[in-house]
């Protein structure tokens, strides 16, 4: 068998540096061109109708678990929370992560928090910021709002502690080149609030009015699959659109998710193994 090539930016940490200020600088150059105009108007006012609520445990523990990168990476949920808490997006307004967070660098107070980098979790300033970007997410998912760019690393960094929630982890940002955005296609404003206690990260999507549908995120078929002696988790999620009686009168296919397992394949439920 042929010897698989390495990529430039593999063959030495300084090069996959390179690699990332050249992809930040491409995209700087085409928001430069684009020249989009982002949500920016925040208010500390809740809007008055809540839309969903997703809650988020700060510190995990477990076999694997670097208790201080996960201290580090609460200290940067609430910085970049303070960024984006209040939030409006009008009505064909654009929402983009880093055009209200920045960089998330040692100069603005960040700490070193878990990342993954070229397939490897490692310490890196502004890591678990990832979490946060998750909460958004999960919030986008059940409204009419629509994703507009999403990125997606492994759901599998450790393993699931009590009930699984589909999608409860793995949205990817990356200053400034891997963005997490959506677009305000309806009548209406919607708001982002974000808030924690010493335990739990808190977001809130409120609107002005009640919405006349709801949604609930599924996923089948979860199974956990071996392939050249690594072990990935395969599933498929789906968004369900229901109306006020229930009944669900959409089922989109939103991830075919294929993530490597990246905990101690000991810890994989054998049960679900195929």
């Amino acid at each position: 068998m042929a010897k698989q090539r390495r990529l430039f930016c593999e063959i030495h940490p300084f090069f996959y540096y390179l690699s990332g200020q050249k992809q930040i600088l491409s995209r700087t150059l085409t928001n430069f061109k684009q020249k989009k105009s982002f949500a920016s108007l925040k208010s500390p006012t809740p809007l008055p109708c809540l839309i969903y609520k997703v809650s988020s445990k700060l510190i995990k523990t477990g076999p694997g678990v670097d208790p201080v990168l996960q201290y580090n990476k609460a200290d940067n949920i609430r910085l970049a929370s303070k960024k984006i808490d209040g939030i409006i997006i009008r009505p064909n307004e654009e929402f983009s992560w880093w055009h209200l967070v920045g960089k998330t660098n040692r100069k603005n107070g960040y700490k070193k928090g878990r990342v993954i980098e070229q397939g490897k979790v490692i310490g890196g300033y502004g890591g678990g910021l990832c979490n946060l970007a998750n909460t958004i997410n999960l919030l986008i998912l059940h409204s009419p709002l629509i994703i507009s760019e999403f990125h997606m690393h492994t759901d599998a960094l450790s393993p699931d502690m009590g009930k699984r929630v589909p999608l409860a982890n793995g949205t990817s940002i990356m200053y400034n080149y891997l963005d997490y955005r959506f677009i305000n296609t309806t009548n209406q404003d919607f708001q982002l609030k974000l808030y924690l206690d010493d335990t739990y990260s808190y977001g809130e999507l409120r609107a002005q009015r009640a919405l006349d549908y709801h949604y609930n995120i599924i996923e089948e078929d979860l199974h956990y699959k071996q392939v050249d002696g690594k072990y990935y988790r395969k599933s498929m999620i789906y968004k369900l659109t229901l109306d006020k009686n229930d009944t669900v009168i959409a089922k989109d296919l939103i991830v075919k998710n294929n993530s490597e397992v990246m905990f101690d394949y000991n810890l994989i439920p054998k049960e679900e193994i195929r």
